[in-house]
């Protein structure tokens, strides 16, 4: 991807260094353990979106001390990358937005190490990525990518661009009041059932991300390789291939994010259309869709 030299987006909160404490939003004993392993299956973690945006209300308060932070040579790079294509997003869907009428407000991406605080509690960086609709922020510890290129075996600078992409895709949706109407559904629906809901809310912020990378292709940002790096991402962090590769055998009923097969279809989806229309993973579900587009 074509990014150096780049303008950055200046809704980057740097609490890099700091360490938490107070009460997390996981819990303590095996309740909370399994909480934590289901979301570290996950690929990405999601964590703010698993969750009602309401739970901001219902934690105990955390605090934050700052020490300095003293960066490597990569993590700048990194920070700096993040930015830039968190600029791109920026840019982008304030233009898509506006073609349908609405305003798009611009989301705060908050870099930390360890553990952060957010509206919807404290999350460890074993959460991966995740967006919080309480505070409407994205938060990343830098070296999930360490882990994407490693231990999911999806290196590149475009892998990392599509996990920013995905997490902007469910503020885009909370800008729409889809996540909302997800919330609405939580209570009304068994756990196997909601889950169902919550693989199709994933894989359209999948979808949007494709959308976006449309986009930055039309703009002359990617680079031969870049949309393969984004699939194998997507690939990557399936329900299927996570839980075969952490257990030896995969729950369907327990997906919350879609199979590898489902993420890479959205994505490319996105990438191939550049538009809303196309993107109601909901299609068919009167109960949960897309809003009325002028």
């Amino acid at each position: 991807m074509r990014w150096k030299d780049r303008k950055k987006s200046s809704n980057v909160e740097d609490r890099r260094g700091s360490s938490v404490g107070g009460k997390t939003l996981v819990g303590g004993g095996v309740g909370g353990i399994i909480i934590l392993l289901i979301f570290t299956f996950l690929g990405g973690g999601d964590f703010g979106d698993f969750l009602n945006s309401a739970v901001s209300q219902q934690t105990g308060t955390g605090t934050e001390t700052t020490a300095p932070y003293q960066e490597t040579e990569t993590e700048k790079e990194r920070a700096d990358f993040v930015s830039v294509v968190l600029k791109d997003t920026e840019e982008v869907w304030i233009d898509i937005f506006e073609d349908y009428g609405y305003q798009y407000e611009e989301p705060t991406l908050v870099l930390f190490t360890n553990s952060v605080q957010s509206a919807c509690g404290t999350a460890g960086a074993s959460t991966g990525p995740f967006y919080c609709p309480g505070d409407t922020n994205l938060y990343i510890d830098l070296s999930f990518y360490d882990e994407l290129s490693q231990q999911y075996k999806a290196p590149g600078d475009f892998a990392m661009a599509y996990v920013v992409a995905h997490e902007v895709g469910h503020h885009v949706q909370t800008q729409l009041g889809l996540t909302k109407e997800l919330n609405t559904l939580r209570n009304q629906l068994s756990e196997t059932e909601f889950n169902k809901y919550q693989v199709k809310f994933e894989l359209q912020a999948d979808y949007l991300a494709g959308v976006w990378a449309n986009h930055a292709q039309g703009l002359g940002y990617l680079e031969e390789g870049d949309y393969q790096e984004a699939i194998n991402a997507a690939a990557a962090v399936g329900d299927d291939r996570l839980q075969q590769q952490a257990q030896g055998y995969v729950v369907p009923d327990s997906f919350t994010h879609g199979t590898s097969d489902q993420r890479m279809y959205w994505f490319d989806r996105g990438f191939k259309s550049g538009d809303l229309e196309n993107g109601d993973t909901f299609k068919g579900q009167r109960e949960f869709k897309l809003p009325e587009l002028n």
